[in-house]
């Protein structure tokens, strides 16, 4: 019995393992970021599928698929022609049967120097309408004083000539469609010099402005009827009726002069039209 009460007793001591707080490995972080990236993808194509047509996706799907050429016609290039220069056969643009801008048919050919050929004719039978009514050609016989009331300019819609008056010399009578004098012989004088030519005409009334607001402002109507006026004038000095293709009143809506009351703006604009508009 003493032996045992001298024996050493047994203490057995349970240790904890600390440090569960601590590290535990970043793995789970490395997971959740593909997570989070594969539903961003996933967001992405839904928004895809919605906002694309068919044929916007059709092309997005040949993006990606490594079997599927992005250029239908292989050329052996990387460049938007597939390898072909701007200026050869496949690239440029067609202009015929068969013919391209750079080669063209015999019949592209002729086509186009005939079309030119006529284009530039008939530029020279304008310019050289000009050139009478402004006094310069060898056969003018436009008396200088009716030169003084004409302005000539060739534009894309034709020859313009322009007939105004001045503060010496009118027109018209007063504030009325009755023409004077003078315009009766410039309308005999154009009527035979646009006899040189064929081109259908135009005839635009112009007046000035009125210097008080009216109730009943008679601009348009003024302006009307001396564009009809002038057309009648010309056909009695023997202007066939067909060449004339239409008449325009602007009122005083388009100024010549800076001074709205100015009579320069009382003017008539004859247009001998080109045949290719």
């Amino acid at each position: 019995m003493s032996g045992q009460s001298n024996a050493a007793p047994i203490i057995i001591k349970k240790v904890k393992k600390g440090g569960g707080d601590g590290h535990h490995g970043g793995a789970w972080k490395v997971a959740y970021a593909d997570f989070v990236t594969a539903m961003m993808a996933f967001f992405l194509l839904m928004w895809l599928l919605n906002a694309t047509t068919e044929k916007q996706r059709k092309g997005i799907a040949d993006y990606f698929s490594p079997t599927i050429p992005l250029n239908r016609v292989s050329g052996g290039g990387d460049g938007a022609f597939g390898g072909e220069s701007t200026f050869s056969e496949i690239a440029l643009p067609q202009v015929g049967t068969g013919a391209t801008s750079l080669n063209p048919t015999p019949q592209d050919k002729s086509s186009g120097r005939e079309a030119q050929q006529a284009e530039d004719a008939e530029q020279r039978q304008l310019e050289e309408i000009e050139k009478i009514l402004r006094g310069q050609s060898g056969e003018s016989d436009v008396h200088p004083e009716m030169l003084r009331h004409i302005v000539t300019r060739v534009t894309d819609e034709g020859l313009v000539i322009e007939l105004f008056e001045t503060e010496e010399a009118s027109l018209y009578m007063g504030e009325t469609a009755e023409p004077t004098a003078l315009l009766e012989q410039l309308a005999a004088m154009l009527v035979r010099v646009t006899s040189l030519v064929t081109n259908e005409m135009a005839i635009e009334g112009h007046v000035h402005a009125r210097p008080v607001v009216l109730n009943n402002n008679p601009v348009w109507d003024l302006s009307t009827q001396r564009a009809e006026g002038m057309r009648k004038l010309m056909e009695q000095q023997g202007l066939p009726g067909a060449r004339v293709a239409r008449i325009t009143g602007h009122a005083d809506r388009e100024l010549a002069d800076r001074n709205p009351m100015s009579a320069r703006n009382n003017r008539l604009e004859l247009i001998l039209l080109r045949k290719n508009r």
